[in-house]
Formats: C-alpha cells, structure tokens, sequence
C-alpha cells in the first residue's frame, strides 16, 4: 500500500516507517523537520517537510495514499503553552481525517495515548478505578494533552460514521527504545516506589511498530480502539503486591494474565489485531535498572 506516516522522524515515526517499509509497502514520511538532500543520512521510504495544522499541506500529502499512520503530536502538555498543545494535536488530526476522507483513504490509524485516561497531568488529581486498566475504563481528560487525543479518537468516530473508512487508535503506554531505557525506565525497574500514572507499564518502540503495522493492514469495520504496552511490568515486579502497597485498596484490581503483569491488558489488541510483542526492559537493563553491556 502507499502509506502516509506523519512524525516520521520522531522516535515511534522512524520505527513505523522502518517497518513498513520492511514489509514492503511504499512508505512517504511526513515531519516538521527539513529534508535531507545529501547521502549523509539514509532515512527509509519517500519523505516530505509540511506543517499538518495547515489544511492545504494535510491535503497535499494524504491525496493518493491508501493508509495514514498519524504519529505527529506535541507529546505532552508541560513543554508548550496549553492553547499550542491543544491546537497543534487536534487541528493536525482533524486536517488529516478529513482530507483521508476526502480522498476515499481506506485505512487510518491514529496514535493516541494512555493519557487519554486523565490521571497523567491532572490539576486535581485520582486514581484508575481499576487495573489492569482496560478499552473500558472511563475517559476523565483534564489537561489539554489528554483532551486533544480525546477530541482526535472522536474524530475516527464521527468519520467511520460519514464514510466507508476504517479507522483504528492505538494508545501506547511510555515508549522506550535502546538509547533511552535506561534513563526512562531504570528507576522504575529496581525501585518500584516511583510511581507514574501507567501503574509501571512501558512498551518497546519496536512493538510499538509491529502493532503499527498491523493496524495499517487490517480490515476491522469502524472505528477500534487498543492499549498497547508490554505485558511485563518494569522491572518485573509482582503487580498485585506493588499495587497494594503502594496503592492500598484504592485501585481495584482485576484478573491478571502473568504474576509480573503490566498496568494496563493488551487483550483486546492480541485478539483482534494478532499483536504479539516479544521485548521486554530485561532485553536492555539489568535488575538494578543499568543497560546491559
């Protein structure tokens, strides 16, 4: 297929595009960064410089494509005034899906995020209901991060509605590749009293990819929804006792598939989509949270 991967040169785009790619479809990047006219670097597939709040540059790129994977994003809601993160994420989506619309797109794949749960960022702070959080646990966005990836998973709603594309959102838990599982993750891994709104899950960018990948070739009607993360929590901790130490009875918990099991279940994407990750934090740290050698 011809595929339009938005963020290609980000830390997930450039794992996408490199998978797509290698399953040979016929891959145009798309990032706010310049393109390179030298042999100097080598990036994989086609790739396009364009600001997708601009309606005419969303247009430009998506007209001819089979498939959009939308990875651009500001990526959290700290680094930029609220009204830039807010308007940046959700006009960038809503540009897109209407052009894929348009254009009679098949297949949209929209990367939204675990944040969309609102206990990330919030002003006035909570708790899941339950864990392993699930596709069913309520959406309580506070921030405007999570709001605009709020907004963007109606978008695929409203457009699944009003044409025959199939949309699917993926919301991946914090993503971790080789240069930085250490400073990201190690911490976590040999003392489990630091605590994050995911419950100490994690995925690995190249799952991350895989599941990309099989979301882009899908051909599930309407418009899915899936977590993804490891199965494994960081560092391998035993999920119910750390949850009930540090949490007490305040987050209930729910049937686990492993002892080690990550906050959030990823059942739903290992039936539907075929997913199936296979890297883990230990592949990259030790039990006290340093990189292999």
């Amino acid at each position: 297929m011809k595929v339009v991967v938005t963020g290609s040169r980000g830390k997930v785009g450039r794992a996408a595009t490199q998978a797509l790619v290698d399953q040979g479809h016929d891959v145009l990047g798309v990032d706010l960064v310049r393109p390179v006219f030298d042999a100097g670097e080598v990036i994989p597939g086609r790739y396009q410089m364009a600001d997708l709040t601009d309606a005419g540059s969303a247009y430009a790129v998506v007209a001819g494509a089979d498939a959009v994977v939308h990875v651009a994003a500001i990526p959290q809601p700290t680094g930029n005034p609220p009204h830039v993160v807010f308007q940046t994420n959700l006009m960038s989506t809503f540009n897109l899906i209407e052009a894929a619309v348009r254009f009679g797109v098949k297949r949209f794949v929209n990367i939204s995020s675990e944040s969309i749960v609102g206990n990330f960022f919030p002003e006035r702070p909570f708790l899941p209901s339950y864990a392993p959080v699930d596709e069913e646990h309520p959406l309580l966005p506070q921030d405007p991060y999570a709001l605009s990836k709020h907004f963007g998973e109606q978008l695929m709603d409203a457009a699944v509605r009003r044409s025959d594309i199939r949309a699917i959102s993926i919301r991946p838990s914090t993503v971790h590749n080789e240069d930085n599982y250490e400073v990201n993750l190690g911490k976590q891994v040999r003392d489990p009293s630091v605590l994050s709104g995911n419950l100490w899950s994690y995925i690995d960018v190249y799952d991350l990819a895989d599941a990309i990948v099989l979301a882009t070739e899908s051909d599930l009607p309407g418009h899915e929804v899936f977590y993804i993360a490891s199965p494994d929590n960081a560092g391998g901790h035993d999920f119910a006792e750390i949850l009930h130490r540090y949490y007490g009875d305040q987050i209930e918990l729910r049937q686990l598939d492993r002892v080690d099991a990550s906050g959030i279940s990823t059942a739903k994407a290992r039936r539907l989509l075929g997913w199936n990750p296979t890297r883990s934090w230990s592949d990259y740290l030790d039990n006290d949270g340093h990189a292999l050698s």
